[in-house]
């Protein structure tokens, strides 16, 4: 399950249909959030989970589910 912060339930779904994608392709973490970065989104580390956000804005898009985070 996953938290929504914007108003747009499809666009969240399909955010983070690509992290999880680009996640499953890298071979490591760091490779994983640098890819995100070219897409323009990041990975910010809270006390809840990973939350993905927009760059440069920093605009909170969704939380990770459990099993897609690194």
């Amino acid at each position: 399950m996953s938290v929504m912060f914007n108003n747009d339930p499809f666009i969240t779904a399909q955010v983070l249909e690509l992290v999880i994608r680009e996640r499953d392709v890298a071979l490591s973490a760091r490779e994983w959030k640098h890819r995100l970065a070219g897409y323009g989104y990041a990975i910010k580390d809270t006390d809840e989970g990973q939350i993905v956000e927009t760059l440069p804005h920093h605009v909170e898009i969704g939380m990770l589910p459990n099993e897609a985070t690194a």
